[in-house]
């Protein structure tokens, strides 16, 4: 009886091990059966990328609108004398600059390159920021010089060297903040149905430029005995805020403009003014040349081998302020010290 109960015990595990052997042998079968196909068949089954057609915005139209994009008022032509004076049109629009004095390298006795800030939230700077419109445009200075980029007439650089000319494109982009909101228009039946994506491009406003940055350059000519400036260019900086607040972050260059190249357009805008009397007044040209604005200096090239600015130098602003100023008296004896009495 013993005997009969082990043969069975033999013969159930005999039976299990060759069930175990079958498995191993149709599993293994099955896989060399899958790595028999091609890798253009394994990239086929893999590619999960979406097809050519695809459009990610469930084929809702977009609709891009550029009526707040950054630009100029250019305000219409007036169809009736705006002023007293018939001929006064005629006039602004046939001034032209004088011609500088010619310069020669060798009677340069003494060059100096300035930079300097305009705030135009000083009381002095307060005709840059002059809120009107005439027949020739908005009369605010950055109005006028993104008119004066738009028209062609002068060129925006990146740099202050003018080695990198900008595209309007880009000048645009700079102007209204460069990113643009996307607004979804729903369907005025169903508010749960968006018809089209409507793309908003941010405006330019022109109370964001707050400062001005100018760079020039002053010589001492030994043939006339005097001390001369010259402006080399002009440079408008915009206010950077925190994204949804007012909270200023610092100010930004938005291009560089060659001051030569925009003396003639300049030469025929006005400059307001409440205190003038007569016909004519003072144009933009003549405002820059007359040295009628309020600045400070942020950086010189005299006493300064690293190239860095005032603030770069001297962390705190007040003496920054009275280095800028420094720098200014400096100038002023150089001339002044020439002459003995």
């Amino acid at each position: 009886m013993k005997a009969q109960w082990f043969k069975c015990c033999l013969f159930f595990i005999g039976l299990g091990l060759l069930t175990q052997t079958a498995d191993a042998q149709r599993r293994r079968s099955t896989r060399n059966n899958n790595s028999s196909e091609t890798p253009s068949q394994q990239q086929q089954n893999n590619n999960t990328s979406a097809p050519t057609n695809f459009n990610a915005y469930g084929n809702v139209p977009i609709e891009v609108d550029n009526s707040a994009a950054g630009g100029t008022t250019t305000g219409g032509k007036s169809l009736r004398p705006d002023n007293a004076f018939g001929f006064k049109d005629s006039i602004l629009n046939e001034r032209t600059p004088l011609t500088y004095e010619f310069l020669r390298l060798d009677d340069a006795l003494y060059a100096e390159k300035v930079w300097r800030e305009l705030d135009l939230r000083e009381k002095m700077n307060q005709t840059f920021n002059y809120k009107g419109t005439e027949d020739n445009g908005d009369q605010q200075f950055i109005s006028i010089l993104l008119k004066a980029v738009q028209d062609g007439k002068v060129i925006a650089f990146d740099d202050e060297r003018f080695t990198t000319p900008l595209s309007l494109d880009e000048v645009g982009k700079r102007a209204s903040g460069g990113s643009n909101d996307t607004i979804p228009i729903t369907d005025i039946n169903d508010m749960s149905k968006v018809v089209k994506l409507k793309v908003v491009k941010k405006a330019f406003n022109p109370e964001d430029i707050k400062k001005i940055r100018i760079k020039e350059e002053w010589i001492f000519d030994r043939e006339s005995s005097r001390m001369m400036c010259r402006i080399i260019g002009i440079a408008p900086l915009k206010t950077e805020y925190i994204e949804g607040t007012r909270r200023e972050l610092g100010s930004s260059t938005m291009f560089w403009i060659y001051y030569p190249d925009l003396r003639p357009t300049l030469a025929r805008y006005e400059v307001y003014n409440a205190k003038n009397m007569g016909a004519h007044r003072m144009t933009w040209e003549e405002l820059f040349e007359a040295r009628m604005f309020s600045s400070y200096i942020t950086k010189s090239t005299l006493d300064n081998p690293g190239n860095r600015t005032i603030r770069q130098m001297i962390k705190d602003p007040i003496l920054a302020l009275l280095e800028g100023e420094n720098i200014k008296e400096r100038i002023f004896n150089y001339e002044q010290d020439l002459w003995s009495y």
